[in-house]
């Protein structure tokens, strides 16, 4: 009887790797990915070192196909100065054994910038309903003046304005 089995390696335990780097590097189609993301880090790395800090820190390998290499920018500035750059990169990069003859340049608008935040999700706030504010009026005759009584008097300000 012929069983099933799989193309994946399985570590001398028995057990698959428990990484997901074990994981990609012991399946064909995942090795490849696994080579892929290291050169793309490896010429990201490289080329960080090449180019002044500010610009470093914005540009990303988009695509990596010897001999062209493909980077993002956030912006058109980044763009202009990158591509001026470019043949420096390029000289820089091959005498680092990386075969390139061109860079080109992406403005990708979306990308965030070096230290932003993430953006805040949308607000969810539902406005306070009749009921609700007619409790609050209540709570606010019953208080006695003060930092409480203030910012009871501020929200029904907000709510009813």
């Amino acid at each position: 009887m012929n069983r099933y089995t799989s193309n994946r390696s399985r570590s001398p335990g028995g057990r698959r790797s428990e990484t997901p780097l074990g994981w990609l590097g012991h399946d064909a189609r995942g090795a490849g990915v696994l080579a892929t993301a290291r050169r793309h880090l490896q010429i990201q790395q490289a080329i960080g070192a090449i180019l002044p800090p500010t610009l470093g820190v914005v540009c990303v390998v988009a695509k990596l196909e010897p001999p062209r290499l493909q980077l993002a920018v956030p912006s058109a500035a980044h763009a202009a100065k990158l591509r001026q750059l470019a043949p420096r990169i390029v000289q820089a990069l091959n005498t680092q054994g990386w075969n390139l003859n061109e860079i080109t340049v992406r403005v990708q608008a979306g990308m965030p910038r070096p230290g932003s935040k993430a953006p805040r999700p949308p607000k969810e706030a539902q406005p306070l309903g009749p009921t609700a504010l007619g409790a609050f009026e209540t709570l606010q005759e019953s208080l006695r003046p003060g930092p409480l009584a203030d910012a009871v008097a501020k929200l029904l300000a907000h709510h009813k304005g």
